[in-house]
């Protein structure tokens, strides 16, 4: 059986690949994926889990992941990030364990704690009747052997703002309400049972309908395919592939530090702490669990990716926008609705891999001559990088910025702890600066490889980019046009900048 990440990764890219190649045929029929089921499962042995039956209908629920559709056809769910039911059944329904460790001692502690009647006297050791547990974790306290194991399902564990529950059958579900769609869940799972719609087939269809289709790399994008890809390696690939044209989103770094400057120079003056605007997951959290926070501490600036998205369609209203990056939670940023005028379409590394694989294109080295962005655009994928390049462009309007206090959280813990601080008046900072993933979005859900190497090969690429000042690089990009704010109101104008 292949159950470790390697085999889950191999299987999605496997479907995901033949669902494109069918799209570009124009044959993706209900038939023809059919094909695809029976040649992951041939049967009649099983080669992933227990039956060729339970096989079978994981696959088609990729395929329906891969199509860009909710995987269970009685199911349907606007959330980005959806679970294969049929994946889910092997994890253990219960969360707490008495172990061997058990000396069934004479005090019985773990049961008099126990409120709900769970624990019962066994034959040799103590134990928990899951129908009855609530896993309030009194019992793991109270023995004095520590006898008593807390084993939490890894999906559950990952997720940083609670939105993982079970049902009866002890399958994972998702809360809507509460899903921040930072995609944690998803690699967090042995056995693939949680994914993300996939929107390759409808970026293929605008594609085909001769639509101008442009891609937007993120900028933990150098680095994700090794030291000798850059920008326009991956730019050349994309335009074999039929895409009209591609921008690094670092420009869009460039224009949401400009204009989260002046937001953090007039907070700053009314002694309020602001937060950054360019994680959705961590706006989404904000959203969720601290709606006061949301409403008066966030930054109104779009994020870099909807930044560059409106600077495109500003000058082609009829240009088709594609995000790639390794954010599962920029997927649910296109379709915010709180947000006006988002990108089409936002997809992974490795879904753009599969795309491009789906038509026997590969990502090789080019001529490294293109660059858009700062270097502080493009340091926005690291931890600390928005806020560097926040105070750079404050540093270009002639401000002081030798006493500002910053604090830059990644990781979802280091998020909410900062959000409670701050909601309780005791976080001692002027700005903060807030990711959900771990070192930035070089350390996203969909990283192409692990996050060593893609520091490693960022190094060599990033020491070949001119030192351009933000304000200097953005006068050469007409923003005259479109609103960098949320909400899509008003037009402003570029920071200004001290005459020397």
């Amino acid at each position: 059986m292949i159950t470790n990440d390697k085999g889950i990764v191999e299987l999605k890219h496997f479907i995901l690949r033949e669902v494109c190649r069918l799209a570009w045929e124009d044959r993706l029929t209900q038939e023809e994926t059919e094909k695809i089921v029976y040649q992951v499962s041939p049967g009649p042995k099983p080669q992933y889990r227990c039956c060729v039956y339970k096989e079978r209908e994981i696959v088609r629920g990729r395929i329906r992941l891969a199509a860009g559709q909710s995987p269970e056809p009685g199911k349907p769910t606007k959330n980005v990030v959806a679970v294969i039911s049929a994946a889910c059944d092997d994890c253990p329904i219960q969360d707490y364990f008495v172990s061997d460790i058990c000396r069934f001692c004479l005090g019985k502690a773990c049961l008099n704690s126990c409120k709900f009647g769970a624990i019962t006297p066994g034959v040799d050791k103590m134990r928990i009747d899951p129908t009855k547990c609530k896993s309030c974790g009194l019992c793991a306290k109270s023995c004095p052997f520590g006898a008593i194991i807390h084993q939490e399902r890894p999906c559950k564990k990952a997720c940083p703002v609670g939105a993982i529950f079970y049902d009866e059958a002890g399958i994972c579900q998702i809360d809507e309400s509460k899903c921040i769609h930072c995609g944690h869940c998803i690699h967090s799972c042995p056995f693939g049972a949680i994914g993300s719609k996939i929107y390759a087939v409808d970026v293929i269809r605008a594609i085909q309908s001769g639509k101008r289709v442009i891609a937007m790399c993120a900028p933990a994008t150098e680095g994700q395919f090794g030291k000798e890809i850059g920008m326009a390696a991956i730019r050349s690939a994309l335009k074999k592939a039929g895409f009209a044209d591609m921008v690094e989103v670092g420009l869009g770094g460039d224009m949401t530090a400009a204009y989260e400057a002046m937001e953090w120079i007039e907070a700053r003056k009314a002694g309020r702490i602001m937060t950054t605007s360019c994680c959705p997951a961590f706006i989404s959290m904000l959203r969720h669990g601290f709606p006061e926070l949301y409403e008066n501490n966030k930054s109104a600036t779009v994020s870099p990716m909807v930044a560059v998205s409106r600077y495109l369609k500003s000058r082609d209203p009829d240009c088709v926008t594609v995000f790639i990056g390794p954010c599962i939670a920029k997927k649910g940023e296109t379709l915010n609705e709180m947000i006006q005028d988002t990108p089409d379409f936002a997809l992974t590394y490795g879904e753009i891999v599969a795309l491009l694989d789906s038509r026997g294109i590969e990502i090789t080295p080019a001529e490294e001559d293109y660059q858009e962005a700062s270097l502080f655009g493009k340091r926005f994928a690291g931890s600390g990088g928005v806020a560097s390049a926040v105070m750079e462009v404050m540093r270009e309007m002639g401000e002081d910025t030798s006493s500002i206090r910053l604090t830059a959280c990644a990781g979802g813990e280091e998020c909410k702890k900062a959000m409670l601080l701050l909601k309780a008046g005791k976080l001692d900072t002027d700005f903060v600066e807030g990711m959900i993933c771990p070192g930035g979005c070089v350390g996203g859900p969909s990283k192409h490889q692990a996050e060593a190497l893609v520091l490693k090969a960022r190094t060599d690429l990033l020491a070949r980019a001119d030192e351009r000042k933000i304000l200097e690089n953005l006068k050469r990009y007409p923003m005259d046009q479109f609103s960098m704010r949320r909400d899509g109101s008003g037009v402003e104008e570029l920071p200004p900048q001290p005459s020397e």
